[in-house]
């Protein structure tokens, strides 16, 4: 596989995980906005009126709602948050997506998913979609905002190790990724709410430095418009997924992921291509999935 990585035009896909992998028809970001909501309204006690535009307002402005309470003052518990905002979403709509799946393992280049989600929801949506062994790491929110350093007056400092391992101890089993070596230096305040998130370009450029990634020799997959003028703001090539229309700063846009080769993407999948021409398939499948 590193004889034919090494020659490829496209070293690392960047996939954004909810609405790309799959479809927003799936209701998973219906429940989750809805949750959200619950979220506002039962533990912060937002007026029951105000909720459903704040909501929206906030993810607007700050990428995410949950960013934008915290730089609203709101204090609560990320991983509270997240647990109720992703404990209880119908993942049974999702399924095994054995397409999907073989075209990941087809592309010969490095795959990590770059989300705003938790590392737990990650961890059930790949198992769901059976795609857990697709990817050789996850950026996710416990990745760009590692827990703040408590006591002391030890320097901020990062901890990388939800990059590393990502696990999930739910009722249906050890959902894990193997280890990878992302790595970063960015150092947050001891008391900072503002939180790390797409579309900011601050967090675009610290996913290309966790992936050890050269944006212009990667592509980055997302269903968002925002995130794809973010990811293009920084050099990265481009796919808007969920859409036939180009958005500014897509350089190609899909209907669906699944449609991914028939639209050509160059060089994706071209040394592969040129390989079959003088080896046998069976070597060349050999070379690819190793």
């Amino acid at each position: 596989m590193e004889a034919i990585t090494s020659k490829t035009k496209y070293e690392c896909l960047l996939f954004d995980m909810d609405d790309t992998l799959y479809p927003l028809s799936s209701g998973i970001n219906l429940a989750c906005r809805k949750n959200i909501q619950d979220y506002m309204l039962h533990h912060l006690h937002i007026e029951e009126s105000l909720v459903p535009k704040m909501c929206l307002d906030l993810y607007k402005e700050h990428g995410t709602t949950m960013a934008g309470l915290k730089a609203l003052g709101y204090e609560f518990d990320n991983d509270e948050f997240h647990a109720c905002v992703h404990g209880s979403l119908p993942y049974e709509k999702l399924k095994p997506d054995p397409l999907l799946r073989n075209l990941l393992l087809s592309m010969p280049q490095r795959k990590i998913i770059f989300t705003n989600a938790d590392k737990a929801h990650v961890a059930k949506v790949l198992s769901k979609l059976g795609l857990e062994d697709c990817f050789e790491g996850v950026i996710c929110f416990e990745t760009l905002n590692p827990p703040l350093p408590t006591g002391g007056n030890k320097e901020d400092s990062i901890d990388t190790s939800s990059v590393d391992s990502v696990k999930s101890n739910d009722a249906e089993g050890d959902d894990s990724f193997s280890e990878s070596e992302l790595k970063i230096d960015v150092k947050p305040s001891r008391h900072s709410r503002k939180i790390l998130c797409k579309p900011n370009v601050e967090a675009m450029e610290a996913a290309c430095q966790l992936a050890n990634i050269d944006p212009k020799r990667s592509i980055f997959f997302d269903d968002s418009a925002r995130n794809i003028a973010s990811g293009k703001a920084v050099g990265l090539h481009t796919v808007i997924v969920g859409s036939s229309v180009l958005v500014p700063g897509a350089d190609f846009a899909l209907e669906s992921i699944h449609n991914i080769k028939e639209a050509r993407i160059p060089e994706i999948w071209e040394d592969v291509e040129q390989l079959e021409s003088v080896v046998p398939s069976g070597a060349v499948e050999a070379v690819v999935l190793a």
